[in-house]
């Protein structure tokens, strides 16, 4: 009993973190997008380096799904940072090193829809204790908010 009463309250929250875009679930923030996965990839790269931004790369995770054998929906991985500002979360806690430099995945679900998630920055923040930079996080918050915007047609 306690396994399905487990799985019902797992399946509600993924339920709420693709159903209500926006908003935060354990952590996990969910756009949806407009766009296919690739456009969205290429809205949030031009952003990204527009707002001059460094940008690392995009991890085709689709792709090295096929190459293992496994059928994945389409599914990116893009990440990217500013170091000076992601850097002052690690000198905090080393271990919130862990969540930078930022992601963003880019998905698609079984309905065709498109989403952007990424990581909370107040859930970062309370997952690593670091309670001393909240302007840091605050800044963080307002910068991955206005890049995941561009994934949504005005």
């Amino acid at each position: 009993m306690t396994n399905h009463i487990k799985a019902l309250f797992a399946g509600a929250a993924m339920l709420m973190a693709t159903a209500l875009p926006g908003v935060a679930s354990d952590g996990v923030v969910t756009v949806r997008s407009d766009y296919s996965v690739a456009e969205t990839v290429a809205r949030i790269k031009k952003d990204v380096l527009k707002k001059g931004i460094k940008f690392f790369g995009v991890i085709d995770q689709a792709q090295l799904g096929k190459n293992a054998g496994n059928d994945v929906r389409p599914s990116r991985l893009v990440m990217f940072g500013n170091p000076a500002l992601g850097t002052t979360f690690i000198t905090s806690n080393p271990e919130a090193g862990l969540d930078w430099p930022v992601r963003v995945l880019v998905y698609q679900t079984a309905d065709g829809s498109v989403y952007a998630a990424y990581s909370d920055f107040d859930w970062i923040a309370r997952r690593h204790g670091i309670t001393d930079r909240p302007a840091q996080f605050k800044m963080a918050t307002e910068v991955i908010q206005s890049v995941t915007s561009t994934v949504k047609k005005n």
